[in-house]
């Protein structure tokens, strides 16, 4: 049995995103278990993978380079591994990636391809084209370990009986996320004729969602309601799932569930399209040339006026459904 270390600590969509990877690597390398290390509160996301060790931690207690050199001395006295995945490279994991190489450990690192994500980015870049995908781009790090894998780039349904649609309105950046009043049409539109349950997670995002879910007839509020095991359940058992470029489109494809996914000055060419989500789900303003202008939505818009949010009809979304 050969053990691999890997390590990734942020953001919540990006761990997702190694799910659908360990799964089908596992499948494919019976010979092999990974230790993943990230935030304990993730630990639901791996419960289904039986050659995955989760080593939950929290951040706060491994803070700067000292926290990390604390890290890497408990990693080794818990465990025995033979190579060690950096899924991150980030300043945190680069010096724990330093402390793991004096232990004559090979460190293996993602490629993020930040160059061509920043030509991508370019706004005056007007040869946009498709990415490697993140989930290939976790997969190539055990292939370079030596670990052959194939990806299926198809989700597994976990419910047959499905029913009712999902809707996250939110995500982590304004470039992201639909404008409120819009979210709040559409959702007061498909409640008419379908149950929806409204995602979302926080105080701020909890009280929007309330106020909904006391204005528009059949609708339910489960933010802060539901563990992530029990809101991952509930996500498998839905016709389909309504989401920004957010973590709830990779909790969708985790479970099997269809997500209608809208695009604001992201855009799915950087690789971040849900896993088996199909490219006729995503809902975008395509005749901006601007887009996209961000990785990850956390750019202010160049032209101040969100268009590509702004402009985008809702009734697109509706003929989606």
């Amino acid at each position: 049995m050969t053990r691999v270390l890997a390590y990734r600590f942020s953001a919540f969509g990006d761990i997702a995103m190694t799910v659908p990877v360990f799964r089908e690597l596992l499948e494919q390398n019976p010979d092999l278990e990974i230790i993943m290390v990230t935030k304990k509160n993730f630990e639901a996301l791996f419960a289904d993978l039986p050659q995955v060790i989760f080593k939950g931690i929290n951040l706060e207690d491994y803070k700067g380079i000292l926290g990390m050199r604390k890290l890497s001395k408990e990693l080794l006295k818990e465990f025995e591994f033979d190579y060690v995945a950096d899924l991150h490279d980030v300043i945190r994991s680069k010096i724990l990636d330093t402390f793991f190489t004096n232990r004559n450990f090979k460190v293996f690192k993602v490629n993020k391809g930040k160059e061509e994500k920043e030509e991508l980015t370019n706004i005056w870049n007007l040869n946009k084209k498709q990415l490697k995908s993140t989930f290939e781009r976790y997969a190539d790090v055990f292939r370079d370990i030596g670990f052959p894998v194939t990806l299926s780039h198809q989700f597994r349904q976990k419910s047959i009986e499905k029913k009712a649609i999902g809707f996250a309105p939110f995500a982590q950046h304004k470039g992201k996320m639909l404008p409120l009043e819009k979210s709040f049409e559409l959702c007061r539109i498909l409640a008419k004729n379908n149950k929806i349950y409204l995602f979302g997670g926080g105080s701020q995002e909890k009280a929007v969602l309330e106020t909904w879910q006391n204005e528009i007839p059949n609708t339910e509020n489960i933010a802060g309601k539901l563990n992530l095991a029990e809101e991952l359940s509930l996500i498998s058992s839905l016709e389909t799932m309504i989401s920004m470029d957010s973590a709830n489109m990779h909790l969708a494809s985790l479970v099997g569930t269809r997500c209608i996914s809208i695009w604001g000055s992201t855009h799915p060419f950087a690789g971040f399209l849900g896993y088996g989500q199909s490219k006729n789900d995503v809902v975008q303003v395509v005749d901006l040339t601007c887009r996209p202008c961000s990785t990850f939505g956390d750019k202010e818009c160049y032209r101040g006026d969100y268009a590509c949010l702004n402009e985008l009809n809702i009734q697109r979304v509706i003929d989606k459904i």
